[in-house]
């Protein structure tokens, strides 16, 4: 097994087992084994069919309603950023993608680390939840990280982890189907990469069935912080490596 197969394979692997379990983030961790060894729009492509696949095994795993009238303006705002994501993609390099990508994980994760510590805002309008699904469609155009803006927000919102579940499951799903659509569109998605789709698919397959399982018997709370703390680390990675081959 060469090294870029077994980077794509393990980031798969880590991946889908934390999407399994929280509903979102399949983009951000495997992003950060993939951006070591292929190309941005490669790599944002195998994000989004990994997510779209462990989303479709989440839909009949961990069911938690659907609730239209807190879910609808992130679906607005989602649709809106998607185009913004897809427009700016092709212009990236691979160096400027590590460091935007490593600046990403050292700002975010450490914020979405403590965010629990943090005042919720519970009385707040629509419109700033039409901004977090913004957030979310933008990313997810731009690598497949449909979830990680729109999971902040919902977290800052204090919305119990059932009711931030089935947002997530919803926004993620409905997203990751545009994305897939507009990336097939525009060309990003191609032919060649097929090898590659069918190392990432059977590991999310399996790995985000056993995230689901383990959803309701490991504390997600522990589970997240191990995984935002190697993500806060590898950003850090990724811009120290990028920035100098910048400058």
């Amino acid at each position: 097994m060469d090294i870029v197969t077994l980077f794509i394979a393990l980031g798969a692997l880590i991946a889908g087992f934390s999407q399994g379990i929280s509903g979102f983030g399949f983009g951000l961790v495997a992003m950060s084994f993939w951006a070591w060894v292929v190309d941005p729009q490669q790599a944002a492509a195998l994000s989004v069919i990994g997510g779209f696949t462990g989303q479709i095994i989440a839909a009949f795993t961990v069911r938690r309603g659907f609730n239209l009238r807190l879910l609808l303006p992130f679906i607005v705002g989602g649709l809106c950023g998607i185009p913004i994501g897809v427009y700016l993609l092709p212009y990236l390099d691979i160096y400027k993608f590590k460091a935007l990508l490593g600046t990403f994980l050292i700002i975010v994760c450490p914020f979405m680390l403590f965010a629990d510590k943090i005042p919720k805002m519970t009385k707040v309008h629509h419109f700033w939840d039409i901004v977090g699904g913004l957030g979310g469609g933008v990313m997810g155009g731009f690598g497949g990280f449909t979830g990680t803006l729109p999971a902040l927000w919902c977290t800052l919102r204090g919305f119990d982890r059932d009711t931030q579940r089935a947002i997530m499951q919803n926004f993620n799903f409905a997203m990751l189907v545009v994305v897939l659509i507009s990336y097939s569109a525009k060309g990003i998605i191609r032919t060649e990469m097929l090898p590659t789709f069918l190392i990432v698919s059977p590991i999310v397959i399996c790995t985000s069935y056993l995230g689901t399982k383990a959803y309701h018997r490991i504390s997600q709370q522990r589970f997240r912080q191990l995984i935002l703390s190697l993500l806060t680390l590898s950003g850090l990675t990724m811009l120290v490596t990028s920035v100098p081959k910048l400058l």
